[in-house]
Formats: structure tokens, sequence, C-alpha cells
């Protein structure tokens, strides 16, 4: 059958359409009009076609793939631009399934544009072996030698750790540029070599933005805050992205008034910024604080993205407060938010959980079109925290049966509702569900939430047993759990040799002090109580005061 001419101005004029698209469905519309109108052999269109696919969403491969199999005769530049949406939408293994195909059905060899997307896709996972091997068939094709091709290569190398062969890269390299000079300096830092970071940075003849940000995002990803101000400070020109990894640093930091401080001296600022202070605020227990910025971004009219507004959620369910609650959700609606999305709806089930409206987040739960892991852990802690730990068990199971894998995260909140519910014989199935269905390592965590659970049944020695067959060293958070389970039971001769492991891994930890003087306190043995806090004084620990407080929070 004979190809239909291919006209120039139908392309032309389908390709501004294109731009416009944003989901599969439009793209549908899009492909029946290329196909209508003859254009499935122009190459150029129907690279667009793929490109835009492959950041459509929901994102997939399957359809750019159709797009591309009706071309009778794809050139290299197609072939590349499939493979770069595979590299960023599909698994590993069907990159490599593709490339073997290419190899198989062209008689093109792949070019220095094909390799740094299979490399990419490697380093996104780390994935070693088979990056080496991508490496390997770059050699015999002859584009190693490629600064692009070069730089994906010392970034992939320093993602998996292997410094060294980023090094040799690197030192292989005929020309570098500015990406490969910040791939190397990315390098050290992730391996942690902040020494050679610093000295590769020093080094390099010319600095953009993005090697400035990267040396200032490696630092404060260590917590060396004092050199990435530094670093900071010496920038010919500060933008908003490095203001912006300063605030995070100083808010992971716990420095919120630095974080405040270098938030007000930005000359502009964007949703991202915002988003950082606000998460700030929230992370380090500070609610209020985090609606009064909101409201600041509420007074200058500026519309909040999907992100600042979970913050504000869960600066809600911290404060509790019903009536803010009803005034975001409403606010949600009205500026015609997408809801569906999993982790508004998942931040809006834990809000209303979290403000006492059970009723509305199991409503809100059950009209997700499509249920994740962090959408059933709210709801499973909802029902915990309001007395329903018989509920979020079953909903525990309803979650595995509906395919739903449950991960570290999801067994910690399950075994903390049935150490609060006091629901025993479900823990303890729960806890072995981790190995023998999902073939888990159980962490620190999930042995203290069991060791809680057996202690509160009144099951201290069970809990002490258990804690010794931890397969990890000495952990104050699982042998704290049992000093307290120790004070419930009154367990004295079990609490005091609890309390001397606690002392020598937290010799700092005021806590266990207190805990061993209440457990002598209620056996009414005061000379050990005395005693006790004649060490505390030794040692200049005091009893962290605790604190509460209500405020209204409701924007203007």
């Amino acid at each position: 059958m004979p190809l239909r001419p291919v006209s120039a101005n139908s392309s032309s004029s389908i390709l501004p359409l294109l731009k416009g698209c944003k989901t599969i469905r439009d793209l549908n519309q899009i492909h029946t009009h290329i196909i209508h109108r003859g254009c499935e052999q122009d190459h150029h269109l129907i690279a667009h076609f793929i490109s835009i696919c492959a950041a459509a969403q929901p994102a997939n491969v399957r359809y750019p793939t159709a797009a591309f199999n009706a071309v009778t005769t794809p050139n290299i530049y197609l072939w590349n631009i499939l493979m770069k949406a595979h590299c960023e939408n599909a698994s590993l293994g069907e990159c490599f399934a593709l490339f073997s195909r290419m190899r198989r059905e062209s008689n093109m060899l792949p070019d220095k544009y094909t390799f740094p997307s299979l490399i990419k896709a490697c380093s996104g996972i780390s994935a070693l072996r088979e990056g080496q091997v991508v490496h390997a068939a770059a050699v015999r094709c002859g584009t190693e030698g490629d600064a692009y091709m070069g730089s994906s290569l010392i970034d992939f190398y320093g993602k998996c750790g292997e410094i060294e062969c980023a090094r040799k890269v690197f030192a292989e390299m005929p020309v570098r540029n500015e990406v490969s000079w910040t791939a190397m300096m990315a390098g050290c830092l992730n391996c942690g070599d902040i020494e050679a970071a610093r000295k590769t940075f020093d080094e390099m003849p010319k600095k953009n933005d993005v090697t400035w940000n990267a040396m200032i995002k490696g630092l404060v990803k260590f917590g060396d805050l004092v050199s990435a101000k530094k670093v900071f400070d010496e920038m010919p020109v500060r933008d908003v992205v490095s203001f912006t990894t300063l605030i995070g640093g100083y808010a992971k930091a716990g420095d919120m008034a630095a974080a405040r401080s270098m938030f007000d001296q930005m000359p502009s600022k964007d949703l991202v910024s915002w988003s950082a202070l606000m998460s700030g605020y929230v992370q380090n227990g500070k609610p209020g604080e985090a609606v009064k910025v909101f409201g600041e971004m509420w007074a200058m009219n500026l519309k909040p993205d999907e992100f600042i507004l979970v913050s504000l959620m869960s600066a809600c369910a911290q404060l509790g407060s019903s009536e803010l609650a009803r005034w975001i959700e409403s606010y949600i609606r009205e500026g015609c938010y997408d809801t569906a999305r999993a982790h508004v709806a998942a931040a809006l089930v834990d809000m209303n959980t979290k403000c006492g409206d059970m009723a509305r987040a199991a409503k809100l739960f059950e009209e997700m079109p499509q249920r994740d892991l962090v959408s059933y852990c709210s709801m499973i802690q909802g029902l915990c925290l309001h007395g329903r730990g018989a509920e979020a068990v079953a909903l525990f199971y309803r979650m595995m049966d509906e395919g739903v894998r449950p991960d570290n995260v999801a067994f910690t909140v399950i075994l903390t509702t049935c150490s609060h519910a006091g629901l025993v014989d479900e823990g303890c199935r729960i806890f072995d569900l981790m190995t023998e269905k999902y073939a888990m390592r159980p962490s620190p965590d999930h042995y203290a939430c069991m060791v809680n659970l057996l202690g509160k049944s009144g099951r201290v020695k069970a809990a002490y047993e258990l804690v010794q067959t931890m397969p990890m060293e000495t952990h104050a958070g699982a042998w704290g759990a049992l000093l307290g389970a120790c004070r419930l039971q009154g367990d004295v001769e079990l609490g005091e040799m609890v309390a001397r492991r606690l002392f020598e891994v937290e010799p700092r930890n005021p806590g266990n002090y207190v805990l061993l003087s209440n457990i002598y306190a209620e056996a009414d043995r005061w000379l050990n109580v005395s005693d006790l806090r004649d060490r505390m004084s030794e040692k200049g620990l005091r009893k962290i005061p605790g604190c509460s407080y209500l405020e209204s929070t409701t924007p203007a």
C-alpha cells in the first residue's frame, strides 16, 4: 500500500496543538489528527509527539511506542527520543529491551545521545552493573569521549558511590565543561568527601549557578551549614534556589530563626521558597507560625500550590483546629484544586482525623478514586487516635487484600495502633507477617512497638526476651520502651537492669534517669530516688519540662 504524502502545512498546523496537550486523552485526539492527515511518517512531528506523551499525565510508554512503531524507517533521532521517554518513565528492563531492539532492527549505531539516557536511568536506581554494561557499549561505539557522555558517566559513578571510577572518567575526558566539573564535585559530595568536593570546586575554571547551588546543597545535606553559608556569601549572584536550599538546611537543623531571616532577605520569592519555610515550621512543631506564613501569602494574593496546602493541612492537624480544617477544605474546593491527587487526599484525611471529624475523614477516604499507602496509613492512624483499634487492624488487612504492600512506616503505624489498643495477639501476628509474608527485617522501631505492646499487657519478661533477640546493637528506643513497661508493671529489678543498659547507650538522656526514679518512687524506695537525683545533678542533667498551647489561627 503506497504511503500517503506528508503535507508540510499539515505538520506545522499540528505542532502548536501538540504543545498545549497535558493529558493522554488530549494526545489521543491529536494522534487521530496525525493519522487522518497522513503525518504518521513525519519524523519531526512524531518525535515531538513522543516527547509530549512522555511528559503527559499519567505518564506511560505504551502510547508513544505505538506511534513510533507506525514509522516505517525511523532515524537515530527518533530512536533516541523513544529511548529517552523509556528511561524517564519505564523500568530499567524495558529500557534495555528497547536498546536491544534498536541494535537488532536498525543498521544504525547508537550515538552520543543514545547512551546518556540509559546511564541516567541506571543512576536513578544506582544500578552499577547495568551502568557498566552501558559504559562498555559506549566505548565500543567510540562515544565515551563526548563531554555530555562523560558528564553522565561521572554523575552515574558518583551516585553509585564509585568515586574512583568517576575520577578516572573525569581525568580521561579530552574536554571538560562546567557540567563535567559540577558532576565530579557532586560525586565527591555524594560519597561524603567534602574536602575533595571543595578542592574540585576551587579548581573549576568557571562556575555557573548550578555549580554554586550544587555545592551549597551538598554541604547542607551533610549538615555543614557554616560552610554552606560561606559558599552562599561568596556567590556572585544569589538566586532563589540558593536561598531556598539554605532555608531548608536551617529548618532541618531546627534553626527556624535563621530560616526566617534567610527568607526575609530574599529579593524575590517563588512558591518553593514559601513552601520550604512553611514545611520547616511544621517539621519543627510550630504549626501556628506555618499558618501565619500562609496568612502572609493570602494577604499578598499569592495562589499556593498543592505542596503548600499539604503543609497547611499538616499544621492544622498539629493544632487540632476543626474550625481551621473546615476553612482549609472549603478553600481547596473553591480554588478548584485536584482533591483526587493522592498526596492532597491523604492530607485531607489526616487533617480531619486529627481535628476530630472521623466521619468526614472516612467519607473522604472512601471517595478516593485510588487509595495509596499514605492514605491508608493516615486513616489507620486516625482510627487509632480515636480509640478504634480493631477497625484500624481490619483496614490494614483490607489494604493488603487490595494489593497495597505495606512498608516499614506502615508496619510501625499498625503496631503502634495494636499497642495503644492492647491488641496483643493481632500485634504479634502482624509482626510475624513482616518476615513470613514480606521478607522484611523488623527495625528497632518495630521492636519498640512490640515491647510496648507486650509490656502494657503485663508480659514484661516476654518483652525482655524479645529485646534480647534483636539482631542489631542495643537500641535506645526499644530498651526505653522496656523501661517504660517496667514502670507500668512495677518491676524494679528488671527496671534497674534495663536502666543500666540505657545509661551506657544514652548517658546524657535525663528521661531514662527520670523513669527509673519514678519506678523507685512508686516502690517507696526514696533513698534510691535521692541517690539518682544526686547523680543527675553531678552530670548536669535536668528534667525537660513539657508544654502545651491553644491558638486561634483561622486566616481572616
